[in-house]
């Protein structure tokens, strides 16, 4: 099940028949309110959500689904309008899996659309486990970082690349592989996007963010640590 929130009538109900002719069972809503309720009923595969809603926008409901436990690992993409770069960095920092700009082509969308349900099968498929750098914690069932004792409030692109780093001891991470891994193969962001990201994550992991090492001229990696 896929659930659309799209106020736009013709728009919404173009994705709806196209997913449907594509093997997908699918509800459209106009509005957040619509989708809340909704989700008292059911938990949907996906939720394709449109930043430009009547009453609380996209970035508000992104916000409010990934902080409720029964909808927080919930796929989701963004549909924003073309140009807007600033909403896209946003709805992927809070935890949008992937975005659309409009206007966007229907197989375009589905085929986002697949992906996303790909890589979220493979994420749930993987056991987590709990990953330990030096005096850093990193919990991905809890979703939790502690850094020295002290737990560490991160945003959602900020965890996922501290996971990738520890996950992944002593590997050199390019700037081009970690927008890749963690913003999705189809982010056409700029690489300036990671070093500010990286900048705040140094920031807020305080003396074990000595731990994530520049390598000049190649990009990133994090110090291995027993």
């Amino acid at each position: 099940m896929i659930f659309c929130v799209e106020d736009d009538n013709g728009i919404r109900n173009m994705m709806l028949y196209t997913l449907k002719a594509s093997g997908f069972d699918v509800e459209g809503f106009s509005e957040g309110t619509a989708l809340f309720e909704a989700l008292q009923e059911k938990t949907p595969e996906l939720i394709m959500l449109d930043i430009m809603l009547p009453g609380d926008d996209g970035i508000t409901i992104l916000s409010r689904l990934r902080a409720q436990t029964a909808t927080a690992d919930i796929p989701i993409i963004m549909a924003t309008a073309k140009g807007t770069e600033y909403d896209k960095v946003i709805g992927l920092d809070m935890g949008a899996d992937d975005y659309l700009a409009k206007p966007f082509g229907m197989m375009e969308m589905v085929s986002r659309v697949k992906a996303v349900l790909r890589r979220s099968k493979r994420k749930t498929s993987e056991p987590e486990k709990l990953l330990c750098t030096g005096s850093l914690e990193l919990d991905p069932d809890q979703h939790t970082v502690t850094a020295d004792g002290e737990r560490i409030q991160l945003t959602f692109k900020e965890f996922e690349i501290l996971r990738l780093f520890m996950q992944n001891p002593g590997r050199v991470y390019t700037r081009e592989q970690l927008l890749s891994s963690v913003w999705g193969v189809d982010f056409m962001g700029e690489t300036r996007t990671v070093d500010v990201h990286i900048g705040t994550l140094r920031d807020k992991l305080g003396r074990c963010g000595d731990y994530i090492e520049t390598v000049r001229g190649v990009g990133y990696r994090m110090e291995k640590i027993l």
